[in-house]
């Protein structure tokens, strides 16, 4: 039992393969989509998205996007993604500091605050 996971960013694409489970970072709380899940779309928050396939599980980073969920597929349209292991701590540093930048200038300085949040939990949990 699987779904077609497909995962682009505007650089480029990152996989198209069936696999048996999605992990999402969704906005509202992180999310699995499996085979048969209910139709839905929701907006990435910046966190690790897995997916898990004959091939074995693999990471990628995530900053934010949407991924829209059917009973046979998953696909997520993503602001930037990078596997794990291209990540470094100089794209980190320069995340970081855009998250920040952003954060001084912004309206909504809640959101603009948890952005910088989600950024650091990223970050630590790649340790980098």
């Amino acid at each position: 039992m699987a779904v077609q996971f497909d995962l682009v960013s505007p650089e480029r694409r990152l996989a198209s393969v069936q696999a048996s489970e999605v992990q999402i970072p969704g906005a509202d709380g992180d999310l699995t989509a499996m085979e048969g899940h209910a139709p839905t779309i929701t907006t990435l928050r910046p966190g690790i998205l897995k997916a898990v396939s004959s091939e074995g599980t693999k990471s990628y980073i995530v900053t934010g996007g949407f991924a829209e969920i059917s009973a046979s597929g998953v696909s997520v349209l993503a602001e930037r993604a990078v596997p794990v292991e291209e990540a470094d701590s100089a794209m980190f540093d320069a995340m970081v500091a855009e998250a920040k930048a952003a954060a001084a200038i912004a309206e909504d300085k809640d959101a603009a605050e948890k952005m910088v949040a989600d950024m650091l939990a990223l970050r630590a949990a790649t340790s980098h």
